[in-house]
């Protein structure tokens, strides 16, 4: 590799660590505990780029895995969104995909850290969130070091900004909101037969009775489901809003994000510790 690219990829990742110490400080001292778990998810949210990047790269080798080039087929069919307009259902089927394919990989992160040690819903949400930065790290690098190549430094302050504030930030909107659902999933058992909640969700309850499942893992899918579905959903509004130019719907649509995942974190429920490291491994 030529000098050259090496100082436009430190360059680059100088840049993109800036956001993420400022975010990650920011809900990283919200975390009372288990800290080291917190920077550990961080590095596999960054990691977990690389599948991505390894799928993208197999697209000129097989182009049929490039599921981006079947939403083309839609680009003549467009969906009314209030009354600013409307949308090729290409976009909104592509960013789908996007949404499904990057919330996922954060949602595997964490798995792959140690999800045993969640011991409250808060936990998980602050896990997720650290993947989140994670991944919009090492995505920032990418997208920072493209402009610098192609376009030089002295284009690099308004990407800049906008990344800082606005794409990472959504990341952790997205993945953190995930986070509340894949915590009570991770709990079920624990959340389920605590006597306050042993009135709740009666058609799982009763579902399970019919077909003798356990309920916990009734509850432990339908909240990873409900979870992802929500958090690829508000992923895909926000590109739209990108790609249609939308960009004064960004702040609101944000502020009211940041809002509702404040509001998770702070409620009595999330912060409640269920078990210790032991029990939550017996809910697995």
């Amino acid at each position: 590799m030529e000098t050259h690219t090496i100082a436009k990829l430190i360059l680059a990742a100088m840049l993109a660590l800036i956001p993420a110490l400022i975010w990650g400080f920011i809900f990283y001292k919200k975390q009372v505990g288990q800290k080291r778990m917190m920077i550990i998810t961080f590095v596999a949210g960054s990691l977990f780029v690389m599948p991505l990047l390894l799928y993208k790269y197999l697209w000129q080798f097989f182009p049929w895995l490039d599921a981006f080039q079947y939403t083309d087929k839609f680009k003549d069919d467009i969906v009314g969104f209030a009354t600013f307009g409307f949308i090729p259902m290409d976009v909104v089927l592509t960013f789908m995909i996007v949404g499904i394919i990057e919330e996922v990989a954060k949602l595997w992160a964490v798995k792959a850290t140690d999800k045993n040690k969640i011991r409250s819903v808060d936990d998980a949400i602050e896990m997720c969130i650290m993947a989140a930065l994670g991944f919009a790290f090492a995505e920032n690098i990418l997208y920072f070091y493209n402009i610098i190549a192609s376009r030089g430094v002295e284009n690099l302050m308004y990407p800049f900004v906008f990344r800082s504030l606005f794409s990472t930030f959504a990341h952790i909107m997205f993945s953190g909101i995930m986070g509340y659902y894949f915590g009570m999933a991770i709990l079920s058992k624990n959340i389920m037969e605590e006597p306050a909640n042993r009135k709740k969700w009666p058609f799982i309850r009763t579902f399970s009775r019919m077909i003798h499942f356990k309920k916990e893992v009734l509850f432990h899918d339908e909240k990873v489901a409900q979870g992802l579905l929500i958090a690829i959903v508000l992923h895909a509004v926000f590109n739209i809003f990108l790609e249609m130019n939308w960009v004064f719907l960004l702040v609101p649509y944000l502020t009211g994000g940041y809002i509702y995942l404040t509001y998770l974190l702070n409620k009595k429920e999330a912060n409640k510790i269920y078990c210790n490291v032991e029990s939550a491994k017996k809910v697995q």
